[in-house]
């Protein structure tokens, strides 16, 4: 009976490192493709898999690539900051946070952030079943910010705009690394590299909302 539960657990590794190499291929094809311009053949060299081996582990690329798009999408909805509970907290803290969590998502994850750029760009049709719960997601956090602004901790502002706004700035550094980094002379991988741009981001945030920067 051990022999049996050792080998299903080896199995239930084995699988689940497979699926691991298959999602990091496909990060990779769709990131540097789009949708239309990865093929399942491509993805599964790059997992160093034979293509019939990888249609064991995926239905189709259609099905992976709606994969990788809700891990974007629920990767970004799980930002804990400026959540109802941000409400009662510092505006100037809970705006830093959000700023440092999001910049630290686009330098970390940058395929993936690119991934969901180029699907947008494509015209967002595979995006419609996350729309709902993304915007339901964003505008408890601009009721976070409105109510700031009624309460007079910030300027009057539209807390739509502020959310779009630092997204813009955030992205940037996935979607133009290229550019930045010829820009910058460094890599975005540089501690202090990022600390500069997470430091210039959070004062430019702060101030443009009305608070006094770090």
């Amino acid at each position: 009976m051990a022999k049996v539960d050792m080998r299903t657990e080896r199995s239930k590794q084995s699988r689940q490192e497979i699926m691991r190499k298959i999602m990091d291929a496909a990060v990779t094809e769709f990131s540097q493709h789009g949708f239309q311009g990865a093929s399942t053949q491509a993805i599964a060299e790059r997992a160093q898999l034979k293509k019939s081996q990888l249609h064991y582990y995926i239905e189709d690329k259609e099905a992976l690539y709606s994969q990788v798009l809700g891990k974007v999408l629920e990767s970004w909805r799980s930002f804990f900051i400026l959540d109802a509970d941000s409400a009662s907290s510092s505006p100037r803290a809970a705006l830093s946070e959000f700023v440092r969590v999001k910049l630290a998502y686009a330098l970390e994850h940058p395929q993936l952030s690119r991934i969901f750029t180029m699907e947008v760009l494509s015209g967002g049709a595979r995006l419609e079943a996350y729309w709902p719960g993304s915007i339901e997601a964003t505008l408890a956090k601009v009721a976070v910010i409105d109510g700031w602004v009624e309460q007079g901790a910030l300027r009057k502002l539209d807390g739509r705009l502020l959310i779009m706004h630092i997204w813009a700035l955030t992205q940037y550094y996935s979607d133009y690394t290229l550019q930045a980094e010829l820009l910058l002379e460094s890599s975005l991988t540089e501690p202090q590299v990022r600390q500069k741009i997470e430091q210039e981001l959070i004062d430019f945030v702060l101030l443009g909302a009305g608070l006094s920067a770090d």
